[in-house]
């Protein structure tokens, strides 16, 4: 007998997502937002003269609106029978509402459901991953501040340059999920209804039905939408509304998803430092043959799926690059994977980064340590000013340094030894005049420029500003992952 465990099931959906976004992109949100389309097109043609609409059809209609399991399965039933899908459902909707029966789906093509009703998961998919990315940023800010003034070693092509502090690293993640936010509202803002367009945009059937009144064509499309609570109607359309909205859409999604490739990426490389860790639970097993292992296996997840993500993108660009004329139907078949994809996928990077950056372990003695291997050559510029100020000679010291940071850059890399320059300097009488000023040279706080006020400034102005409308939907819950 066969079960579900015999069949392939998305991962996206069956271990990783939200129950909330898996519900979004779920067949009985689909065909229950159908009939709301349907329910809301009667209503609008009704209110616009059509009298063979009843109060009686649109109370049925009402009454109906989440479809059932058997419902489910009498439509998939039908549309094997007649190879419709949209068609299927009518005649079950029909079924259920008999005084609606005549008019269900009245002047409409079937893009009127398929095409409406994606566009409405579509923003109600961002509806749910815009308050999950306010929540990673909030709780970076508050990360960069704690550690704004920690100097650490900073890296340009992960090899040792001057210092900054890990709060000034935090806000370089922090800056790109500011642009992220912004480029999803503004996705979100700009999504709009298709409406009731007809067969090929035309509005030839509707024009039909009011008998050639064209004001009340375009009153229908104007109420349909405003009962659908959106305020933007796409003036014109083929079958289909344009799929370079999808781009539009799938676009900062792809781009968010190289900002959490990159910050994994950062806390990867950080964790095999020893400098910083993702949470690392009481229970968790590393490796299953090496005990001591604290794989990171959160951040290794984001940069899997951000990968995934950024692939998806090319799918709508390539979708809309080939819709001949009206419309084509080889967009149908990858649209239904990989826009539900995409937003099941932001969602679980969301979520996991909202449970890596509640919970980021710091090692501050590993990070001064490596502090203390590289600052003594850094300190070199510092050493040969103060060393001028006591009266000498520029270039002699330069010399001079530069010999001893030769050995001991030697002792280091042919015989693994620790950076002894600054005992060198201490035991080199022509550095006596500035031996007492080494502590000062050498302190690590004075090497990270502006990073403490850059930080303070940048969470204090431009992540304030940025979260202020979101204010509300800040929380401070603990986000467990589902695997």
């Amino acid at each position: 007998m066969s079960s579900q465990n015999d069949k392939y099931a998305t991962p996206l959906s069956s271990r990783y997502a939200s129950d909330e976004m898996s519900a979004v992109f779920s067949l009985r949100n689909r065909f229950s937002t159908w009939r709301k389309l349907w329910l809301n097109l009667a209503i609008a043609e009704k209110e616009l003269g059509l009298t063979v609409i009843t109060d009686k059809a649109i109370e049925q209609m009402r009454a109906h609106l989440e479809i059932t399991d058997e419902e489910i399965v009498a439509a998939s039933k039908q549309e094997a029978i007649v190879r419709h899908d949209v068609m299927a459902h009518v005649h079950v909707f029909g079924q259920t509402c008999p005084e609606a029966a005549g008019i269900i789906h009245l002047g409409a093509t079937s893009c009127f459901v398929t095409d409406n009703a994606d566009l409405i998961f579509l923003r109600d998919a961002y509806d749910i991953v815009i308050p999950k990315l306010v929540n990673v940023i909030n709780r970076l800010s508050e990360f960069a501040i704690k550690y704004k003034d920690l100097p650490v070693l900073g890296w340009t092509h992960f090899q040792p340059a001057q210092l900054t502090t890990l709060g000034k690293r935090a806000t370089l993640w922090i800056q790109e999920l500011l642009w992220d936010l912004r480029n999803f509202v503004r996705a979100r803002n700009d999504i709009g209804l298709r409406g009731a367009k007809g067969t090929t945009g035309t509005q030839a059937s509707f024009l039909s039905l009011f008998h050639g009144n064209q004001e009340k064509v375009v009153g229908l499309d104007k109420r349909v939408t405003e009962l659908l609570g959106f305020d933007i109607v796409y003036p014109v359309t083929g079958q289909t509304y344009s799929r370079k909205i999808d781009i539009d859409v799938l676009a900062p999604l792809a781009s968010f998803a190289a900002t959490a490739h990159k910050m994994a990426t950062d806390i990867r490389l950080l964790a095999n430092l020893k400098e910083v860790e993702e949470p690392f639970e009481k229970s968790q097993i590393g490796s299953s043959a090496m005990a001591y292992k604290r794989n990171p296996m959160r951040c290794e997840r984001v940069c899997s799926l951000a990968r995934h993500l950024g692939s998806l993108f090319s799918d709508a660009v390539q979708t809309a690059s080939v819709q001949w004329f009206e419309r084509t139907l080889d967009d149908s078949a990858i649209r239904r994977i990989s826009l539900p994809s995409a937003f099941l996928t932001t969602d679980i990077l969301l979520t996991t980064l909202l449970n890596i950056s509640s919970g980021l372990v710091v090692y501050p003695k590993v990070i001064e340590r490596r502090i203390k291997s590289e600052l003594p050559f850094m300190a070199t510029e510092n050493i040969i000013m103060a060393m001028v100020e006591k009266g000498a000679s520029r270039q002699e010291v330069h010399e001079a340094i530069r010999v001893l940071s030769h050995q001991a850059a030697a002792v280091v890399k042919e015989e693994g030894g620790d950076n002894d320059l600054i005992e060198r300097i201490k035991n080199d009488q022509f550095f006596k005049p500035i031996w007492g000023e080494l502590n000062s040279l050498l302190d690590p706080s004075t090497f990270v420029g502006r990073a403490p006020q850059q930080v303070e400034n940048f969470v204090s102005h431009d992540v304030a500003k940025a979260l202020e409308p979101f204010k509300s939907q800040i929380n401070d819950t603990q986000v467990k992952l589902n695997v």
